[in-house]
């Protein structure tokens, strides 16, 4: 079975005021097949753990590993983690105009998979996944984001999880600006891809709304880039009822 393991992840990032310590020790451990929802307040480095694991250059690590099925993810390319299985629907997906999402989902599945899919079968898939997702088909010929709503760049981002197919997905705040019915359908494609490809996925969220449809089997509360607490999805009810204040609490008293 897959796994997905960070160990004492210690992570930085730049800013005017100089070095600022974000992750402080993050001790993580993810089978495929399992949902582990992440869930703090703002500024907690939920996102920070998330464009970590997928490579962004803007943050240092500096120190712990991450690794993949005992592959350090760390030496790895984001090409590389993205081809050994990664996948990480963006908080705020960029535009990038003159691309197609045709071509752009051709062409990251070919670079995934090493070669280019059959035409046939890769037109209904793709047509398939996106009436799942209540996509219009003229949707295909668009520029990648570009004039998208909020709406349509999550169901993008699940369009590409679906088709890609990956073994851990990474979905960081993926819920925000959602309405309930955009939030159902986003949803939806995330339940499916898992019940197609037994998926791992890593779910960072404020709130527990998307956790009524995603049920997770594991939550963790993010708090000064550290995990305070960990349980059982009776955690997520708890944190909707009670907030994050005891967690502050504590952590302004240690």
């Amino acid at each position: 079975m897959a796994v997905l393991e960070i160990r004492d992840l210690h992570v930085s990032v730049e800013t005017d005021q100089g070095t600022k310590p974000i992750l402080r020790g993050v001790d993580l451990t993810i089978n495929k097949g399992e949902t582990h929802a992440i869930m703090g307040p703002n500024g907690s480095g939920k996102s920070t753990l998330a464009y970590t694991i997928a490579g962004h250059p803007k943050y240092t690590v500096d120190s712990g590993s991450i690794t993949l099925d005992g592959q350090d993810v760390l030496a790895m390319t984001v090409d590389e983690r993205a081809r050994a299985g990664l996948f990480l629907a963006m908080q705020y997906p960029v535009e990038i105009p003159g691309v197609t999402v045709t071509n752009f989902l051709r062409t990251a599945k070919t670079a995934i998979d090493g070669e280019a899919p059959p035409i046939r079968s890769w037109i209904k898939d793709v047509k398939t996944s996106m009436k799942d997702l209540r996509m219009d088909s003229t949707f295909a010929e668009r520029n990648v984001n570009e004039g998208f709503s909020g709406g349509e760049k999550k169901r993008h981002e699940i369009l590409q999880l679906e088709l890609l197919k990956p073994t851990f997905a990474v979905l960081d705040e993926t819920d925000s600006g959602l309405d309930v019915d955009a939030l159902k359908i986003v949803s939806e494609g995330v339940n499916r891809a898992k019940e197609n490809t037994n998926l791992g996925v890593l779910l960072i969220t404020h709130y527990t709304r998307i956790l009524r449809y995603i049920r997770p089997d594991f939550v963790h509360v993010f708090v000064n880039g550290r995990i305070a607490e960990q349980g059982g999805p009776e955690l997520a009810d708890r944190l909707e009822n009670e907030g994050y204040d005891r967690f502050l609490t504590h952590e302004a008293t240690v």
